[in-house]
Formats: structure tokens, sequence, C-alpha cells
């Protein structure tokens, strides 16, 4: 157990090798002289040239990349070009609110749809089963700012149920934070729903089938342990793997969700260092989102060997 652990962490220090190379080659890679966009139009040929040597892009891209990668390491991610602040300063000040709103969001949507997978499987073709799988399917279908209008203008402008912008923090009480955040959750959570929903229920569905689950049938077991405790377990894997992996649509719909609601997160800070060409920040929200990532997959990796042993070996 011990010595798949390890290998599993260890896998993960290349993976960041490579994403730390991309995310600084993002400078690089940009179309362009990177320090005449960020001047602009009326800028001095000596303007330009300040910004490239506070950029680095006069020094060669290995020795730029090793003092880089060296500044990360001590948790030092630069500057940021246009306010003079640290990266690390202006992301800290941005992490409680997309924070709060990822962790509510795959709450809710484990919560919900995992429940609405294991009942569309046990009834299927049933009227039940059609209803969640029309609901999934307009979850997955529609684009996350649509729903977020659609749900600003109903129960925030119409209804006046909800605030229909900004953020609360947690410090200021528990329903003034929630009631921020109830209608980007429901936004953000319903393609996550549909895809937890339709695999929970594609998965639940073969695993029904299964001769252990006709013989507990014969034994008298009650339909509720039948579904939540053997069934459920034994698909667990692949629930447990769409979720890891729609950890990214989370942090990609975050940043949408969040200039919709004008939440003042991570996202909508990188959307802005976007528009202005402040690539220290693009540079470190892109990091810290991909070690993230990497972070939450490795977690997967680990929960496999707790509903599966086999996987330990």
């Amino acid at each position: 157990m011990f010595a798949y652990i390890l290998r599993r962490i260890v896998a993960t220090i290349p993976v960041m090798a490579i994403v730390a190379l991309f995310v600084f080659s993002l400078l690089y890679l940009a179309p362009g002289d990177p320090a005449a966009i960020i001047a602009g139009d009326q800028a001095s040929p000596a303007d330009v040239e300040r910004i490239r040597e506070s950029l680095g892009l006069d020094r060669p891209f290995v020795v730029r990349f090793g003092e880089w990668v060296w500044h990360v390491l001590q948790g030092d991610l630069g500057q940021s070009i246009f306010t003079n602040l640290p990266v690390t300063h202006m992301i800290a000040q941005r992490v409680e609110p997309t924070l709060s709103l990822m962790v509510l969001t795959l709450v809710f949507s484990v919560v919900v749809a995992v429940p609405m997978g294991v009942v569309a499987a046990w009834k299927q073709g049933t009227w039940i089963d059609r209803v969640v799988m029309l609901l999934a399917v307009f979850g997955f279908s529609v684009p996350v700012f649509v729903v977020g209008y659609l749900m600003a203008y109903a129960f925030a402008l119409q209804l006046e149920w909800l605030p229909v912008q900004g953020y609360t923090p947690i410090a200021n009480g528990i329903w003034p934070w929630l009631s921020n955040l109830i209608l980007p959750v429901l936004t953000l959570g319903g393609a996550f729903i549909a895809l937890i929903a339709r695999i929970t229920r594609a998965t639940m569905l073969e695993v029904l089938s299964q001769d252990y689950v006709r013989t507990a049938k014969a034994k008298g077991v009650s339909q509720a342990p039948i579904l939540f405790v053997h069934a459920l377990k034994n698909a667990s894997v692949p629930i447990i793997t769409v979720i890891g992996l729609g950890v990214a649509g989370l942090i990609g719909g975050a940043v949408v969700t969040e200039s919709v609601f004008a939440i003042p997160g991570v996202g909508r800070l990188v959307v802005d260092a976007i528009l202005r060409r402040d690539y220290p920040i693009i540079q470190g929200v892109v990091l810290i989102f991909s070690f993230v990532y990497v972070l939450v997959n490795l977690c997967v990796d680990l929960m496999y060997t707790v509903f599966d042993p086999r996987i330990r070996y």
C-alpha cells in the first residue's frame, strides 16, 4: 500500500515539471512582442525595452526558466506588471470566493447526481429514468453563462429571492455567505450533475445485472442496501474517476460563473489579467490551477484503493 502511494506521488513530479515549462512558455508563445503589446501603441522604444527587461525577455530562455522555477519553489510567483503587487498576495485575496464556489458545487453535485443516477438505473425504462436522463441532457447541453443569466433574471431580478451579484465573506455570517453562492452553485453544478448522473446510471446498470445482486435479492435483502451498499460500492471506481475529471470543468466553469455573477474570485482575476496582458498573474493562476487538478487526480488514484483493494497491487 505504501509503495503504491509513493509511486503515485513520484509520478506527479514529471507532470508538474511539464506543466511548469508550458506555463512559463506562455510568455514566449504569445503572438507578437509581449513587451510591445503591454506597452501599448503610444509607447516609446525605451518604454518597450524597459518592459522587456522587467519580463526577462532580454535573457536566454533556459536561464530565465531556471530562475522562475527557483522562485516558484520558494513561493514567489513574481509581481503584477500593472499593480506591482506580488502575485501570491493578489491570488490570496481572491481565493476564498473561488474555493467556496468550487467546494460547494462539488459537494452539491455529488449529493444530487449520485442518487439520481442510482434511482434512474433502478427504475430503468420508466418515466423516472426518462426524466433524469432528460434533465442530464439539458444540463449538459446548455452553456453555463446562459444558465447563469436565466437564474439571475428569474430568482434575483424577478422574484428578488437572492442577490444578483457579489460575494459576502463567510466571516460575515453563514447565510449572507451562502445566499450569494446559491445561484452560482446551481449554475455551475448543472453540467457536473448531468455528467455524474449519466455515468452513475450506466455503471449501476452494469453492476445490477451481476450474479451477486440477484443472489442478494433472492436472499430477501431489501432494495436500499442492494442499491447503496452492494451495487454502488462496486460501481464507485468509474464514478470517482468522472468526479475527478470533472474538477477541470469546474475550474473552467468557475471563470465564467464568476464573471456572470461578479464574484471577485480567482476567475475574475485571471480574466482581467488576460485583458491587460498581465502575464505573471496568468502564469501564477494557471500553475496553481494545474497543481490543484494534479492533486485532485492523485487523491482519486488513492481513493481507488479504498473501494477496490486489487488496485493496491
